[in-house]
């Protein structure tokens, strides 16, 4: 138990941020398109006992090649382009790309960059980002070092789960230094964040913080790239460099830093991260799983906690995750009153069913026995229905193509449609809340908008080859994000329901402690023929000063009182 009362950790915040969690574990959002001659080594061996030999696709044995001179429908191309006739060029760089006009390879590479900037033009950017992908594939193309600068304008235009950053992570740092100029500064530190982004998907941390460092101010990519390099700190255990990034986060903003998506938000993001950066590093395990407790670090923990601003989405979070430091101190009064916040009727959707866990281990630390356990068996009676109405629910979405079904639930859940009991309801459209899972809808919704706008292109275009390749484009990559998005939002339903199943396992495993503390308590009146003294001891008494006033609760709650409460708290435990 005590174990788990220590390790509320950073990680929370990057899953507010998504995709950062998906990333910190490893995992890719879905891809943009699907790659053409994917690279991958066979190995054969052509005799018994023989090493197997190395054979390699023909992709893989291309080297640079060189443009020699364009032909005629080529050059055509290429004046069209040049007079941004997109529409007409792209058709005639379609056949050149095809092969179609005889062209030499170099040719056929520079209409495919040329191809790929006019679809990017006629704002059709998933079939532009399939082609420019391709080419980020293959370093030794005429136009790979080119593709940067497009790229990062296509970060722009397509939501983050195309999957840009794993395209900007086929460069190295030296092509992204070409951009440090005067001129394409703003570019440069664009690219910096997003090859830093790669780097600490890949869990290269190191090196994603000094590509966040590389990031000015003047960028209105610095407070994100801040962010997670507080993360990529974290990862690395190091938390007084870590608390400073996220201290740089808040002096960024109230410096007035243009640029910056929803400043409130991240502010308070900033200080909920320092919160748990402190707390983290103020409490330690010895080899026996007790826990050792940096007063100071708590404390500070307790103070950015405070910081979060009422309004914010994670003024609840905050609240809750400040009971558990003020349950390691020893304020039990302090705790208990934040749970009583949180359970307050100005929040009918808040699902906090580890409070009822905090509330029941502060009664039993004080020996209060029995009130543990009526907190446990209130809890288990609340729960429990709502863990098998969630189970229910998940059990309708199985089999093939489970993936949609569940996306189509997602979309309903987020509309308000959805087939749910008013019990559930709430916990389900929390759980369906998360920033990435509102990502992946977003990007379905721009390539649903691309798709109108292709259907209003000249007939010519959408029935011709190259509108062919603009379909297919779409349609795979909307199946790809469909399906990646109700993965996504299966796997935040499953975790949501994990962590219940865990806290009902904690309430069992409270009862067994309890049991186990009554038995020893019941021996000891055996062999000392008495009951034991109970301590006096009670926290919690509050005596108001000039600036405060002690008003006690009658049952009704007042906006202005909510994060003031305190509890008082009266010890059992017997004398030793």
């Amino acid at each position: 138990m005590r174990t788990r009362l220590a390790t509320i950790c950073l990680l929370a915040s990057s899953l507010i941020l998504a995709p950062a969690a998906a990333e910190a574990q490893g995992k890719k959002p879905a891809a943009a398109a699907a790659k053409k001659g994917a690279k991958d080594d066979k190995k054969v061996a052509t005799k018994p006992g023989e090493k197997p030999k190395e054979i390699q696709l023909e992709e893989e044995q291309e080297g640079p090649v060189t443009a020699g001179q364009m032909t005629e429908e080529a050059a055509q191309g290429k004046r069209l382009f040049d007079a941004e006739r997109w529409s007409e060029a792209a058709l005639v760089l379609k056949r050149v790309v095809d092969n179609e006009t005889g062209d030499d390879e170099g040719n056929k590479q520079i209409a495919q960059y040329h191809l790929a900037i006019a679809l990017y033009r006629l704002q059709f950017y998933q079939a532009s980002y399939g082609i420019f992908s391709s080419i980020a594939d293959k370093a030794n193309h005429l136009k790979f070092n080119e593709t940067l600068l497009w790229l990062s304008k296509l970060a722009t235009q397509l939501p983050e789960p195309a999957d840009i950053i794993e395209r900007v992570g086929k460069y190295k740092t030296d092509q992204v230094a070409r951009f440090n100029n005067p001129q394409q500064r703003d570019l440069y530190w664009q690219l910096n964040y997003l090859l830093g982004r790669y780097k600490y998907r890949n869990r290269n941390y190191e090196e994603a913080i000094s590509l966040f460092e590389k990031v000015d101010k003047k960028s209105k990519y610095f407070v994100q790239g801040q962010f997670f390099s507080g993360i990529s700190y974290v990862q690395l255990r190091k938390s007084v460099p870590a608390v400073k990034s996220f201290q740089r986060i808040v002096q960024s903003i109230d410096e007035g830093t243009e640029g910056v998506e929803d400043e409130a938000r991240m502010r308070d993001l900033a200080f909920l991260s320092m919160a748990r950066t402190y707390y983290s590093a103020s409490v330690r395990l010895d080899d026996n799983n007790v826990p050792t407790i940096d007063s100071s670090k708590l404390s500070a923990a307790v103070k950015y906690w405070n910081r979060v601003d009422v309004a914010s989405e994670y003024w609840l979070d905050g609240l809750f995750e400040q009971s558990w430091a003020y349950f390691m101190a020893g304020d039990y009064p302090h705790a208990l009153g934040n749970i009583h916040t949180i359970e307050a009727p100005y929040f009918p959707n808040s699902f906090y069913p580890e409070a009822d866990i905090l509330k029941a281990v502060i009664s039993f630390t004080i020996c209060q026995y029995e009130d543990a356990t009526t907190i446990v068996a209130r809890m288990k009676r609340k729960y429990e229905p709502i863990k098998k109405e969630l189970e229910a629910v998940l059990n309708r979405f199985k089999g093939e193509g489970s993936e949609q079904q569940f996306f189509t639930f997602l979309k309903d859940v987020r509309a308000g449609k959805a087939n749910l009991s008013p019990t559930i309801r709430p916990v389900v459209e929390s759980a369906l809340a998360d920033r990435q899972l509102l990502r992946n809808l977003e990007y379905v919704r721009v390539l649903d908008e691309e798709d109108a706008r292709f259907k209003k292109a000249p007939a010519s275009f959408r029935n011709s080859p190259l509108g062919g390749d603009v379909t297919d484009a779409l349609n795979l990559a909307r199946e790809l994000a469909t399906r990646n998005a109700g993965t996504l939002a299966r796997e935040r339903y499953q975790r949501n329901l994990d962590e219940l199943n865990e806290h009902l396992r904690d309430a069992s495993k409270i009862l067994i402690d309890i049991t186990a503390a009554e038995r020893n308590k019941l021996d000891n009146t055996i062999v000392t023929g008495q009951l034991s003294t109970a301590d006096s001891l009670t926290y919690g008494v509050v005596k108001p000063d000039d600036e405060h006033v002690l008003w006690p609760f009658n049952g009704e709650y007042w906006r202005d009182e909510l994060g003031f409460y305190r509890q008082v708290v009266v010890s059992k435990c017997a004398n030793k």
